[in-house]
């Protein structure tokens, strides 16, 4: 199914997989962008997340593999594209256990390097066996940079503190998609996750709760629209839920953004007092503790 009335060229949301597991956000004959949505078992446990698989020239990345709830089906799903010794990069936009709590297991079936932020280059080998990294991790300073892929290049872009202190988008000069982690997420299934956001409005409830507890604060923000406000960008992806689709719906998104408070624009002394409520282990229950009548 190929986007309409969005004006963006060569851009699709077409299953690529007779399991309908991947879509195509964007092909040419050298390059395409997958986008898979539903590979974990939506049961209320595990949040719905996306990963992502770009492919230049022959030679691949992976970004935010997730955890091991998805790395059969993800290693399955990338096998129908190209060689798995064709992996060049595990690309972490922050790391969450939802971005690579898988690491181990990609780290043993393929060859490829882990890019993840420099705050994190010491934390990540605790997801794997000892030795694992060895010489298979990529430190990405706090000002990002130009990783070649194929013939072309990603964009290692800063984005510090949306949520994680060691944090980055991606974006992809030939689609021009921006993959954008945690910013722009919607709670939502991996089957709602497949239809493209056109028009922020009616978005926005999906987005608003996500975005005032997870991200540190609205001067982050700021600091973000104003560096990304500028570039040619038709997409933005985020790790979870659905992606938002043209040049209206992204600067939609910048203005709304851009003047959220949230994060510790809105907490106070209220949110640091001592507790009192008990916490039953058994019923999972919390519960506030007794009060004098009139106390």
């Amino acid at each position: 199914m190929t986007l309409a009335g969005v004006g963006v060229k060569s851009i699709y949301f077409k299953s690529t997989l007779s399991t309908d597991m991947a879509l195509e956000l964007y092909r040419d004959k050298n390059h395409a962008c997958l986008m898979f949505t539903d590979l974990i078992e939506e049961d209320g446990q595990a949040v719905q997340a996306n990963q992502f698989l770009i492919v230049d020239h022959g030679t691949g990345a992976i970004i935010d593999p997730g955890g091991n709830l998805a790395y059969n089906e993800l290693f399955m799903g990338m096998t129908q594209h190209f060689p798995p010794h064709k992996l060049s990069y595990i690309i972490a936009s922050h790391a969450d256990p939802d971005i690579i709590a898988s690491l181990d297991r990609w780290l043993s079936s393929t060859q490829a390097m882990l890019v993840i932020s420099r705050v994190w280059e010491r934390f990540a080998p605790h997801f794997t066996k000892v030795g694992k990294t060895e010489n298979r991790v990529i430190g990405v300073p706090d000002g990002g940079g130009r990783l070649p892929l194929g013939a072309n290049e990603l964009w290692l872009i800063p984005a510090h503190f949306m949520h994680s202190e060691g944090n980055f988008h991606f974006y992809d000069p030939v689609s021009r998609i921006l993959f954008t982690g945690d910013l722009g997420v919607s709670m939502m299934s991996g089957a709602q996750a497949r239809q493209p956001v056109t028009s922020l409005k009616s978005h926005i409830p999906l987005m608003e709760g996500f975005h005032r507890r997870y991200m540190v604060s609205n001067k982050i923000l700021r600091l973000w629209v104003n560096m990304v406000r500028p570039m040619d960008i038709a997409m933005l992806v985020p790790q979870h839920g659905a992606p938002i689709v043209g040049k209206q719906a992204v600067n939609e998104f910048f203005d709304w953004i851009e003047n959220l408070m949230c994060g510790i624009d809105l907490f106070d002394d209220r949110a640091y007092q001592l507790p009192t409520a008990s916490i039953d282990p058994v019923g999972r229950q919390t519960r506030p503790a007794l009060r004098a009548v009139n106390g």
